[in-house]
């Protein structure tokens, strides 16, 4: 399934790298959420990525939350989240493996990982962005900020 601008995202509950469970729906009505789905933890292009954003992160914080997801287990991505002093949760779609990631339309089957998907859903529920990219194949964070900015 792929999940395009304009439809209603997929709900889920993940649990965080502490173990505890979030639901997207604990910020509907609330606050405008960016997922940002990666391959892995510790991976060179995945860490670049949320270093910039973690570097970046005063452009995010009081505008959307911020929720990083892939399929690493939440003890390697409570791990690296300490390592790299990431501000924001990361979300453990290890099992059912990648089933968030399937929702979304941004698991790969043949490598058992997400791809990079990004998705910037309004505080109602509603997709008003997407951006998909090819594995070993970095986003621009630019059109992030630019998509927020137009809440």
């Amino acid at each position: 399934m792929d999940v395009e601008v304009g439809s209603i995202a997929p709900e889920f509950s993940l649990n965080d790298y502490n173990k505890q469970p979030v639901k997207l729906s604990d910020f509907r009505g609330e606050k405008p959420v960016l997922l940002v789905f990666y391959p892995f933890a510790f991976s060179g292009i995945c860490t670049s990525e949320l270093c910039q954003l973690r570097d970046e992160f005063a452009a995010y914080e009081d505008k959307v939350q911020v929720l990083g997801i892939s399929v690493d287990t939440p003890f390697a991505l409570k791990a690296w989240a300490d390592q790299q002093g990431y501000q924001f949760p990361l979300l453990s779609d290890f099992w059912p493996h990648g089933e968030v990631a399937k929702k979304y339309g941004v698991f790969n089957e043949d490598n058992g990982m997400a791809v990079r998907g990004t998705f910037l859903i309004d505080a109602d529920g509603v997709v008003r962005f997407v951006e998909r990219n090819a594995p070993g194949e970095a986003r621009d964070q630019e059109a992030w900020k630019k998509a927020i900015a137009e809440l």
